[in-house]
């Protein structure tokens, strides 16, 4: 409830009668002031007139007065410059740790924008408020869709810059691990991330004009060439291949002289995987692209075009592998790219998240806008949460609007946050009484 007061608040959905401090000064909110989500009062710089006298400070907002001793602002200096108390019921006068009194507003709740409130919360439909969705202005919705895919890239942005940080500054290895990540495609995507932070890239520059040990190395890493580790069948067919033993043997060589420490051999999950994203395919298929040189950080990094991306993207393994799915299991002969959807979602979830870190990295907007016009190029994704938005009436025209759809779904209608979103606004502030509530 307390939530739903701060949004009355925030949204000026107060009662046509006069407001009235709780000592029968008449309030007049000429700025509600902004709304602060981490410690602190509730809502900074706001501009209120008390009687003849307009102030300018914080506002903090509580459901029932007295607790403000509760929390412990009566003794925190944090909540000094409040120039006005908020509540549901002022139960209680309060006090700054100064020692001065601070004026309160006592600000029912709307019974309609309650009750509309409590529809939202309690709904199991997805999403809650489709009724709406219809009705909305193309405006309006495109407003949000917009704040909510830069949002989206914000917070992928985030794990990117986490990534160069470990990697002291160095974008080309923040750029390979999350790269490597999403070879894995959700199922080994951490196996991936755990592999790629165990190559000394060093150590394997000296070694880069050689496909075959790149491959090695990289094989050897992932614990894929451990046949201790496997089963008896897999160790069996995987002894009794010429192929395996040589990158084994080249392996325990690059070991040696390197120093390596492999990933467990069970790291990787085949189950309910498709044999074109078993690892083996996946790490091969990388081999060739570092060993060509084909898509790093500084190729990627000004290019605007997606169909100038997807060629970037189109590697295939080494021969080897055009005949096996798996060490000395021979399968039909097939040349083994990643297929459109893929390459489309690697530059998704790799190139474009990099791109907008790059431009917060040197606060430089263009790649930033760089990144938003590749989601605008390329198809919206297709899944249960498009589907769903779509037959509300939403228009998914890109990948931008079904990157926004995603994160709507993900920080505000599994979360419950109706009243940081702006179709939940909509939905409460078109059902309030007009009669009674103004804003």
């Amino acid at each position: 409830m307390e939530k739903l007061l701060q949004y009355i608040w925030k949204h000026k959905i107060f009662p046509l009668a006069p407001l009235r401090t709780d000592k029968g000064e008449e309030v007049e909110v000429i700025d509600p002031g902004i709304q602060n989500t981490n410690a602190g009062p509730d809502f900074f710089n706001a501009k209120i007139k008390i009687g003849d006298t307009t102030w300018v400070g914080n506002v903090e907002v509580h459901r029932h007065a007295s607790e403000w001793f509760q929390h412990g602002h009566d003794k925190d200096a944090a909540y000094n410059n409040v120039i006005l108390h908020v509540t549901e019921r002022a139960d209680s006068p309060v006090t700054t740790a100064a020692g001065k009194p601070v004026p309160q507003l006592q600000l029912p709740i709307p019974e309609e924008t309650l009750r509309q409130y409590q529809i939202l919360k309690a709904s199991d439909d997805y999403p809650r408020c489709h009724e709406l969705i219809r009705n909305l202005s193309g405006f309006m919705v495109h407003s949000w869709m917009s704040a909510l895919v830069y949002e989206r890239l914000q917070t992928r942005s985030e794990l990117v810059l986490q990534r160069l940080k470990q990697q002291n500054g160095d974008w080309e290895q923040a750029f390979f691990i999350t790269l490597a990540r999403n070879f894995g495609f959700g199922l080994n995507g951490d196996a991936f991330e755990r592999w790629a932070r165990r190559i000394p890239f060093q150590a394997i520059a000296k070694h880069r004009d050689s496909l075959f040990q790149t491959e090695a190395f990289f094989m050897g890493q992932a614990g894929l060439l451990d046949s201790d580790g496997m089963d008896r069948e897999e160790r069996e067919a995987a002894l009794n291949d010429e192929y395996f033993l040589r990158l084994q043997k080249e392996y325990a060589y690059l070991r040696h002289k390197f120093e390596l420490t492999p990933l467990p051999a069970d790291s990787w999950r085949f189950m309910r995987t498709r044999p074109q994203n078993f690892p083996h395919i996946r790490l091969s298929q990388i081999s060739r692209m570092y060993q060509e040189e084909k898509l790093n950080f500084s190729i990627i990094r000004d290019i605007s075009d997606i169909d100038e991306l997807r060629r970037k993207l189109q590697f295939q393994t080494s021969e080897y592998w055009e005949t096996h799915f798996l060490f000395g299991y021979p399968s039909p002969h097939s040349i083994k790219r990643m297929g459109r959807g893929s390459i489309d979602l690697i530059i998704i979830n790799t190139i474009i998240p990099t791109l907008f870190a790059y431009g917060r990295y040197l606060n430089d907007t263009r790649y930033q806008e760089q990144a938003v016009g590749l989601l605008e190029q390329l198809k919206p994704e297709e899944n249960h949460i498009i589907r769903l938005w779509r037959q509300c009436g939403l228009e998914v025209q890109h990948a931008a609007d079904s990157q926004a759809l995603i994160q709507l779904k993900k920080e505000y209608c599994d979360r419950h946050e109706c009243l940081r979103c702006r179709f939940g606004y909509e939905f409460l502030k078109s059902n309030k009484k007009q009669n009674n509530y103004g804003g």
